[in-house]
């Protein structure tokens, strides 16, 4: 990383930036009471994000977000014999976008660090989707690197290599274990902000550089820029 070339500073949205799952959870929940589920929202909501996890692991070529979503959706309600309609509630649960809160520390801390640094995204999710949530007012928009605008999910090499190339110099901050592995092994220089609720991969690389808040990651991001 050249001394004299600034890099961008990538997000993560759903772990990073967004409390995901309380968002949708909550969202969950109000369907779950709903229905007389036997499973509470959270349950359904960790269950959902299992499989769609692994939807978005298992994907070589390309489908949107929300077809994978949905997919996940519809096995999560097979395996606990759930009644619902997984299309309706999925599109129900992507409607609470807006209201899904933004970590604490977010509003504070990303007008600084865009002080010094160009800001943008690198996330699995479909452009639409994006642009509603509350974090999407902290981010350049010719800086969003989405899956969809990429053509590959996390944790394939291929959308971290591919943002590279779209970005140059980079710095990756992401918080769930298969994005700080997966950038890591992409070789991508990565800050590794500490949420609740996200642990490291423990089979995966360690993260030289750790934040345990936004504020921390400026200083970060120079570090990573000595280092290289």
């Amino acid at each position: 990383m050249r001394a004299n070339q600034p890099p961008v500073v990538t997000f993560d949205l759903f772990s990073a930036l967004i409390d995901s799952r309380s968002g949708g959870s909550t969202a969950l929940c109000g369907i779950s009471v709903a229905r007389g589920w036997h499973r509470t929202g959270h349950e359904v909501y960790e269950e959902w994000d299992r499989r769609n996890k692994a939807a978005q692991r298992a994907s070589i070529r390309w489908v949107p977000y929300t077809t994978l979503a949905r997919e996940a959706l519809a096995s999560s309600y097979a395996a606990h014999a759930l009644h619902g309609d997984a299309r309706d509630d999925l599109q129900r649960m992507l409607n609470s976008l807006p209201e899904w809160p933004l970590w604490d520390d977010v509003a504070e801390s990303m007008p600084v660090l865009a002080e010094r640094h160009r800001i943008g995204l690198l996330s699995n999710v479909d452009d639409h989707l994006f642009r509603r949530t509350a974090a999407a007012r902290y981010l350049d928009p010719d800086l969003v690197l989405t899956s969809e605008r990429l053509r590959a999910y996390k944790p394939d090499p291929r959308i971290y290599l591919r943002a590279r190339e779209a970005l140059g110099s980079m710095v990756h901050v992401a918080t769930s274990a298969r994005d700080v592995r997966g950038a890591l092994e992409a070789g991508i220089p990565v800050v590794r902000l500490r949420r609740p609720g996200h642990q490291l991969d423990p089979e995966g690389p360690r993260p030289g550089l750790v934040a345990d808040r936004l504020a921390d990651v400026p200083a970060l991001v120079e570090r990573s820029r000595c280092a290289g």
